[in-house]
């Protein structure tokens, strides 16, 4: 069976660029991916940080739609305890109406910023709990797909516009209990491991194992999200993968300056830094040459046991990310789409 590869972006802000360079980029990268061959392009949502310029999955999402032609386009993903589900339920309702057959919306109850953030994201609306995530999930379900009970108390509180078809739902995770509720809801389940660091296969098996199938779906379906560099050689992926690992150890530390240069990073980690070795379960990054990445890919699928990876790359050089998608996709067997202009 081919496997197949996604997209999650951040819509990285390098060094010495800008937000608004980020979206360009965002924009031109979902086009080369879609030509490439890869299967969807997810938008995440970060808030209040200099280093990612993805603040509006909603927003962005018809834009890289009507620059691309039948790539499945979505978020990865919208953070739900910011929103009304049915304000949600209703944004991607909109877009499953323009866009029939390609919207994907995915879930995550991480804040997405810090703990100010969140509430002035929830200005007004009082902080609402963890906690209440199910229930925000089970709403925005019955909302999405109008399947509320008689008796329910938003029974009659349409969900609008009507549309033919429903977008693909998905619940994201880094751990907790996230692929619970994708198994309780019967959407989609992706472990983000390029956040959590973890090896989430014992998540993917919980999930499929409780699964209850839904309007969305009728048996499981889940994917793992991966940060990946590719370059020619693995010295030259190596030294690409030492500016993430510095944006983290700065983030730590409440340093906040975009997507350092690889120079500064080795400047500032030492010459011999190396990132995780290959053949690490939940290691948050894979950096090597197309050889070593495609054996490591399949071997991250069979471990999961997955059909499908969301591939994250991050690199302070523009050109550097392009060709490791295009490497990416040409070691793993991707079929090029053949889209016109």
């Amino acid at each position: 069976m081919q496997l197949k590869l996604g997209v999650v972006d951040q819509s990285p802000v390098r060094t010495g660029g800008t937000a608004a360079d980020a979206v360009r980029e965002t924009l031109e990268l979902a086009r080369i991916t879609e030509r490439l061959g890869y299967s969807r392009y997810w938008l995440a949502e970060h808030h209040s940080t200099n280093s990612f310029a993805g603040s509006s999955p909603a927003v962005l999402i018809p834009r890289v739609a009507s620059v691309t032609h039948d790539i499945r386009v979505g978020s990865g993903g919208v953070m739900l305890s910011h929103y009304s589900p049915l304000q949600v339920a209703e944004n991607f309702r909109m877009l499953e109406t323009l866009f029939p057959g390609r919207i994907d919306l995915g879930i995550g109850r991480a804040p997405g910023g810090d703990a100010r953030t969140t509430l002035a994201l929830q200005y007004g609306r009082g902080r609402i709990d963890a906690d209440r995530f199910p229930e925000q999930v089970e709403d925005l379900a019955g909302w999405l797909a109008d399947a509320f009970e008689d008796g329910h108390p938003w029974r009659r509180v349409r969900a609008m516009p009507r549309a033919a078809g429903l977008p693909e739902l998905w619940m994201l995770g880094s751990g907790g209990s996230s692929a619970f509720y994708a198994a309780q809801a019967g959407c989609g389940y992706s472990f983000a491991q390029f956040i959590s660091g973890l090896d989430g296969a014992g998540q993917v098996r919980a999930y499929r194992e409780r699964f209850r199938p839904s309007a969305w779906r009728e048996a499981p379906a889940a994917s793992v999200g991966l940060g990946v560099i590719c370059a020619d050689t693995q010295a030259q992926a190596q030294r690409l993968a030492a500016s993430l690992e510095l944006w983290g150890a700065r983030i730590m530390h409440g340093r906040d300056r975009g997507i350092p240069s690889p120079d500064e990073a080795l400047a500032e980690l030492g010459p011999h830094w190396t990132p995780p070795r290959l053949g690490q379960d939940g290691a948050r990054m894979i950096a090597g040459d197309p050889a070593q990445v495609r054996d490591e890919l399949h071997r991250v699928a069979a471990h999961y046991g997955v059909d499908e990876l969301m591939i994250v790359t991050v690199t302070h050089d523009w050109d550097a990310r392009v060709r490791s998608y295009e490497l990416i996709a040409k070691a793993m067997g991707l079929e090029g789409r053949g889209v016109t202009e």
